[in-house]
């Protein structure tokens, strides 16, 4: 099985006067494990059905291997497609279900069997052949959608949200046996999802999209430590977002709660940013009484066992503040009054 990179540029699509994407452009490396991740009705599906050839972009170009796909029907794009539903036959067998599509393409029956064989040893159903979907768990029903897309050897595999039918034990084992096969097979692959924990835990790269655009491209600890906006920075973790403005010349940064942070030399603050931070990133201490930094009231405090969740109120805002917990260690009350310190680069000044 040959792995192919993917190629779209400029890709705009609308239906109506609904615009769906807008003037997207991602680069996916051959053998790469990619997701498109985004909130609800950000066009994440509507591109990856575009790649596969079930949607028509009006303006742009997608290329699969460096051949432009964007005129040719699905079945001659070299790209497999898993959908959500898995979309298994009832009344098929395993077996069957999975020489489906090799039997619509009009091969040779042992060619029909050999891959058959091939794709269910792939994804550990060997055994299960003779069975039919109802007699399978979740997970094995996914895996025959999976043994059923391989088996006709494409470029490129596409998973529209395959874990979401799943419940979340099974869900984390799943995730991790796609990982695996991904690996094994080094096929490029696609993965949609709107859960970001599902997409750091096993892609490669992530794009991030919202309202047709994609925000921004990077591996999961890029996005969540160096977001390029405030909806990457919210949509990927907890994250404390302060607004305010710079004060002194553009050297500090003061809250709308009259706090002050010093801006670190050479950094550039955008118009209507934000204070972002993340809870790990910040430490309580004694409460100062200088202006300097930032200090409020611990207003409720959460044991979440290896973390100590603090909620800090300083005027109006509120922030969130995560202390590892280990035996022995006395907390701090609520009503008490405490300074926030931030980790060195932690603080990050965000816009729109």
């Amino acid at each position: 099985m040959t792995a192919a990179g993917i190629s779209i540029r400029g890709v705009d699509l609308s239906y109506g006067r609904n615009r769906i994407l807008r003037d997207v452009s991602i680069e996916v490396a051959p053998g790469e494990f990619f997701a498109f991740l985004g909130p609800s009705g950000c066009g994440k599906t509507t591109l990856l059905r575009l790649i596969a050839g079930f949607a028509q972009a009006d303006r742009g170009t997608v290329e699969v291997g460096g051949r432009d796909i964007g005129g040719l029907p699905p079945w001659k794009r070299d790209v497999g497609m898993v959908f959500q539903s898995y979309a298994l036959w009832p009344h098929m067998s395993v077996r069957r279900n999975v020489a489906f599509g090799l039997e619509e393409r009009r091969l040779p029956r042992a060619e029909v069997e050999r891959r058959v064989d091939a794709a269910l040893e792939r994804v550990g159903l060997a055994a299960l052949g003779d069975r039919k979907p109802s007699q399978l768990s979740g997970g094995q029903q996914q895996r025959v959608a999976v043994a059923r897309t391989i088996a006709i050897e494409p470029k490129v595999l596409l998973l529209d949200e395959p874990l979401s039918n799943l419940d979340a034990k099974l869900r984390v084992q799943v995730r991790r046996e796609l990982r695996d096969l991904q690996q094994r097979l080094g096929i490029t692959t696609i993965f949609v999802t709107h859960d970001q924990e599902e997409a750091n835990t096993i892609c490669d790269r992530i794009a991030v999209m919202n309202e047709g655009v994609v925000q921004q491209v990077g591996t999961p600890i890029e996005l969540y430590v160096r977001p390029a906006n405030l909806f990457v920075a919210g949509f990927l973790g907890s994250a404390n977002m302060l607004e305010g403005g710079v004060v002194e010349g553009g050297r500090a940064f003061e809250t709308r709660g009259g706090a002050r942070m010093d801006v670190p030399a050479g950094t550039e603050v955008p118009a209507s940013a934000r204070l972002v931070f993340r809870p790990q990133d910040a430490a309580l201490g004694p409460a100062r009484d200088d202006a300097r930094g930032l200090s409020g009231v611990v207003v409720h405090r959460e044991f979440l066992g290896a973390t100590v969740r603090y909620g800090v109120a300083m005027g109006a805002d509120e922030i969130a503040v995560d202390a590892p917990f280990r035996s022995g260690d006395t907390l701090l009350d609520v009503g008490a009054r405490a300074s926030v310190t931030l980790a060195p680069g932690a603080a990050l000044f965000l816009g729109p």
